[in-house]
């Protein structure tokens, strides 16, 4: 079973943050791949499907950022899944807003759920992180947790879209192939420039 583990905090408070924005991507993922319903499962929100033929379960874990961790142990124990059948999505303030890598391993760069993670399954687990943006270190705190803002909608719409439609790869451990095909459909859509990212379009 592939588990396909989107990071954020649980509520409507939260729903817009930038911080959520690995919900945003598993969100798309089950509306663009007709997952079944999401319901209350491994103190997450949790819905099945397949990907390319393949079997994954979608999770939204209800712990809160910081103990994300403990929801995603517990479904990893429920399906016997191995570290390599995990894909955590996240936010990544080191990359540029609206670009996408994805690696597996390494270090956690400050982000608590992926710390949580770590603590609780091991760290040889797949990362896909997506780019929202340095505000600068004073900043942080409040630029995570703040909604995105109208003007940058349009590249945030695109960059879950884009992941959504090449999720097939991802599913098929074709790592480089996937992050090649969000590119390429952001920089289709005129979001490869990073300073037109956060300009609204027409």
């Amino acid at each position: 079973m592939l588990l396909l583990v989107g990071l954020g905090n649980p509520g409507p408070k939260y729903a817009k943050n930038r911080h959520n924005i690995g919900f945003m991507a598993v969100d798309r993922i089950a509306a663009r791949h007709g997952f079944g319903p999401w319901r209350a499962r491994f103190q997450s929100d949790a819905c099945e499907g397949s990907i390319a033929g393949v079997k994954a379960l979608l999770l939204k874990p209800r712990t809160y950022m910081n103990e994300s961790g403990r929801a995603v142990a517990e479904a990893a124990r429920f399906y016997k899944a191995a570290l390599s059948d995990l894909a955590v999505f996240h936010d990544e303030l080191d990359l540029a807003p609206g670009k996408l890598r994805v690696k597996v391993g390494g270090g956690n760069a400050g982000h608590n759920g992926l710390r949580s993670i770590t603590a609780h399954m091991g760290n040889d687990y797949k990362r896909v992180r997506l780019g929202i943006g340095h505000p600068g270190r004073d900043a942080v705190l409040s630029y995570v947790l703040n909604d995105f803002g109208k003007s940058e909608q349009p590249w945030v719409d695109g960059l879950t879209d884009a992941v959504a439609e090449a999720a097939e790869l991802l599913a098929r451990n074709e790592d480089e192939s996937f992050q090649n095909k969000v590119h390429l459909r952001m920089e289709a859509a005129g979001f490869a420039n990073p300073q037109r990212i956060g300009e609204a379009r027409a």
